[in-house]
């Protein structure tokens, strides 16, 4: 087999096992956990309101959770996931989340009919994207300390 054949199966084992590994939280940060997930739940209706004024989509229900590596999801059933730590991100980059899974209501998929509904409320989504996976890892590690 090629090297890097082999390599890319290793750093896939490996990501699966910190997936997987339950973490440890104490109950202060249990409590801190719900305010953060209130507080999303929230920006979330909010933001999915206002934007919809713009698409006339219909979701069915919102969950908040504590993905690992997710911003958001949407479900063939209408529902969309969001993770709790939007509320932790500077507002345009949580707009551009929210946006992105409601327009995943009307195109199910990533083709260019799907951005160009993206682009009409978040004209600068490449940039958005482009700064979300350039600190993801930060973002998704170190935002709660942050705040």
């Amino acid at each position: 087999m090629f090297k890097w054949i082999i390599r890319r199966k290793r750093v896939r084992i490996v990501r699966r096992r910190r997936a997987r590994k339950p973490r440890k939280q104490s109950k202060k940060t249990k409590e801190e956990l719900a305010k953060y997930r209130e507080a999303a739940r929230e920006l979330a209706l909010r933001r999915l309101e206002y934007f919809n004024q713009f698409y006339g989509f219909k979701w069915n229900r919102i969950f908040i959770k504590a993905q690992v590596s997710r911003w958001g999801s949407c479900s063939a059933k209408g529902n969309i996931n969001f993770n709790y730590k939007i509320a932790l991100l500077p507002l345009k980059l949580s707009d551009y989340i929210i946006v992105h899974e409601l327009c995943h209501l009307g195109e199910f998929n990533h083709s260019e009919k799907f951005w160009d509904l993206v682009a009409r409320t978040v004209p600068d989504w490449k940039k958005c994207r482009a700064e979300l996976r350039r600190n993801e890892k930060f973002y998704i590690e170190n935002v709660v300390s942050a705040s």
